[in-house]
């Protein structure tokens, strides 16, 4: 069992292919650039300028488009429709489009399993037929058997757009609850199904939100995270404090629900609750923002009414519960340990020195551990892939798990006295494949392969090393057609993300192979920021260090055209969320260097992100725009306020979502209607607004197919890919 710190933080979710591009002669010094226009000047809907400054630290700031922060409006909403019709205009005149569309609905049209879990006596896992907008969650008393459908999805709505957040089955398998998220929004409302009779019980709760639910030991109830009620009209757009983590009794109705814990003098603290596998206590995460520092709780269940046990309280690390042995709580945890270490607290005598340390810090990150039977199963990443380590519960080493080769591992979830646990391996040019591991036997067998329609021997993955700007190492994945001609054409597409302690590890993706078939190169950079190689390199990009991130993603593009994969003009790259951040400030910093940039659902105003829904919790990595240190920080590389009129910037595709209620679209709004106001020359600067969908969660495959297709389609185009030669 694994207690899931569910923090308010930004996701980089699944590799994604979206870039920005140029199409003139690469200068290293400066910011000009010969323009190369692609196509004709196009004409932008007027967005209307305000009289609007504000004051930080004596240092006077326009915000000429504050209206668009307004996402209802009635001109942010004409704004919206005229910019659509002047991007779909400019697509729709792409002749490649429909082929590129239906190579990708081709391509998605496998059938995809996720990692199988047991409860109650069955089975349970979720499974997509190829194109269904959503997974369909399957149960059977054998995985030999056929299963049956414990939950559809694709029922909720008509298109696709109500998604399945989170589920959780009760201890004895006869009842699910279950979260969905509608259009894209992080709020949830939970439902309980009666898996005997597949019909839903009248529970019904609404304004969760950053939580799943844990099932009381007894069945009778669970236990969620919500927030107060927003008023009406700030539900997508209002920031969200006082989180509350409550138990519903099954059969009331949710004013009757009971509040477990919150904490009125910390409302920025946030509080999700799990109960232990063995069903003695409920363990209370508390987290505040993204900080990676966090406390923990817990409650022993044989006296609900108690009050919660402080074990944790300084919030000096990262503490992530594993599971207990009685009274013996184990933790992953990053004090002392930059790497993170597994240690040992008996809660009858829990003072420091009393601690053991049960699993000590190795060169590697470890980024996840759990107990299943009598073994720890600990996953580090090294050198930006998985590795999987077993050990007895003492720390005895007691070997690894082979894995197929170079990628990303999920899974190894389960029980103690479990004899069988799964896992999910995948690469850039694999699939995800289900295994089993036979815990008393340490033996791995395969479950189930995807049959995808391309040949994964065409195709070759490589990890190479760079030196960023002030000479530190960087890891990047290269992933391209074998054979490929290193003759300086190659469209080549370049993605990061760079923050949160997020890594970014080989993962497959139906948009990135057909880029590759399209003849593109596919490079992910391991920046500074994220988690690849633990604490230490998170720090390294976050706060007043973020200019690291940047560097790091610039010295990336320039070694790749050094090193003759792709030249300026054929260079894209891409980013979403904190990564659409990325974009957008190295846009501003070396225009001159890239030819083509998406930037996605990203963070471009970074002294008002703190002013929206969750945005206030991203403090812990970007510093606060209201403290003068991180207001001058912040302001030095704010997408938004260091675009330059008159500068020829690249061809860019702006991508966002008028339901995100993670990054508002507000961001993506100001930045396109700035960007557009400044160009200095033909480069189109485009922006893409789905009017039914959010942040990137539980979106559909049908947008989600759309999406990729109009990105590609926009750098066949700007790139001039009809033109590469290999």
């Amino acid at each position: 069992m694994r207690s899931a710190l569910i923090l308010s933080g930004l996701t980089a979710g699944a590799i994604v292919l979206a870039s920005c591009a140029s199409t003139g002669t690469s200068s290293r010094a400066g910011k000009t650039r010969e323009a190369k226009p692609i196509g004709e000047r196009i004409t932008y809907p007027h967005a209307m300028t305000v009289d609007q400054t504000d004051e930080y630290f004596g240092v006077a700031v326009k915000d000429p488009y504050r209206w668009l922060e307004d996402p209802e409006g009635r001109g942010t909403r004409l704004w919206i429709e005229r910019e659509n019709r002047v991007t779909f205009r400019y697509l729709d005149e792409i002749d490649q489009r429909e082929v590129i569309q239906e190579r990708m609905t081709d391509l998605w049209d496998y059938e995809r399993q996720g990692v199988p879990f047991k409860e109650g006596g069955r089975y349970f896992f979720s499974r997509n037929d190829g194109l269904q907008n959503q997974n369909v969650i399957y149960m059977t008393d054998s995985l030999d058997r056929e299963p049956q459908v414990a939950l559809d999805p694709n029922t909720f709505s008509e298109d696709g757009t109500v998604a399945l957040s989170s589920y959780k089955v009760s201890d004895d398998g006869r009842l699910m609850v279950y979260g969905t998220q509608s259009a894209g929004s992080d709020w949830v409302e939970f439902h309980v199904r009666d898996l005997r009779t597949g019909r839903d019980l009248d529970d019904h709760i609404e304004w969760a939100k950053f939580t799943g639910a844990s099932w009381s030991p007894d069945g009778e109830g669970f236990y969620y995270s919500r927030y107060p009620e927003p008023e009406e009209g700030a539900e997508y757009a209002g920031a969200n404090y006082g989180h509350m983590l409550m138990y519903h009794r099954l059969g009331t109705p949710q004013e009757s629900d009971e509040l477990v814990f919150n904490d009125p003098s910390n409302e920025t603290r946030g509080f999700a609750g799990a109960v232990t596998d063995d069903g003695q206590f409920l363990i209370i995460g508390v987290w505040e923002g993204t900080s990676r520092k966090n406390g923990v709780y817990y409650i022993p269940t044989a006296s609900p009414g108690a009050g919660a046990e402080r074990l944790l309280d300084d919030f000096d690390a990262q503490y992530s519960f594993i599971d207990n042995v009685g009274d013996t709580f184990y933790f992953e945890t990053d004090l002392d340990a930059p790497n993170s270490r597994v240690i040992a607290i008996d809660i009858d005598n829990p003072y420091r020195d009393a601690w053991e340390e049960i699993i000590p810090e190795s060169e590697f990150a470890l980024r996840n551990v759990d107990i299943v039977g009598d073994f720890f199963f600990a996953s580090y990443l090294e050198d930006a892939h998985s590795k999987i380590r077993i050990f007895e519960l003492d720390g005895t080493p007691a070997g690894e798990v082979e894995l197929p080769g170079l990628g990303s591992v999920y899974g190894f979830g389960g029980e103690q006295g479990d004899e069988e646990t799964f896992f999910s391996f995948t690469g850039y040019t694999s699939p995800s494949t289900i295994y089993r591991y036979d815990v008393p036997r340490g033996e791995t067998e395969l479950i189930r392969k995807p049959d995808v329609d391309f040949d994964p021997e065409n195709f070759v993955t490589k990890q190479v090393f760079y030196r960023s700007k002030d000479g530190t190492r960087i890891p990047m994945f290269i992933t391209h057609k074998r054979g490929l001609k290193m003759d300086g054409s190659n469209p080549t597409y370049l993605y990061g993300y760079g923050g949160f302690n997020i890594a970014l590890t080989p993962s497959f993706s139906v948009r990135n192979v057909v880029w590759m078939e399209m003849g593109g190169i596919l490079a992910v950079a391991n920046l500074r920021g994220g988690g690849e190689y633990g604490k230490a390199w998170h720090d390294a990009g976050k706060l007043l260090n973020k200019q690291n991130v940047f560097d790091d993603f610039i010295a990336a593009g320039e070694h790749l055209i050094d090193e003759g994969y792709t030249s300026t003009p054929k260079l894209a790259i891409g980013g979403r969320s904190n990564g659409g951040l990325l974009v957008g400030a190295v846009m501003n910093q070396r225009p001159d260097l890239f030819g083509a940039c998406l930037p996605g659902v990203g963070v471009m105003d970074m002294l008002r992100f703190h002013k929206f829904t969750i945005g206030w919790a991203w403090t812990s990595d970007y510093g606060s725009p209201d403290e003068e240190e991180h207001f001058f920080n912040l302001l030095s590389y704010s997408p938004i306020h260091n675009i330059e009129p008159g500068t020829c910037y690249p061809p860019t595709f702006i991508v966002t979502a008028d339901h995100d209620d993670r990054v508002v679209p507000a961001h993506s709004f100001k930045y396109a209607a700035t960007l557009q106001a400044a160009q200095g020359c033909d480069n189109p600067i485009l922006i893409r607004i789905e009017t039914r969908a959010g942040h990137g969660g539980g979106k559909p495959i049908s947008k989600r197919i759309e999406e990729a297709t109009d990105e590609m389609a926009f750098l066949y185009r700007v790139l001039r890919m009809d033109e590469t030669a290999n």
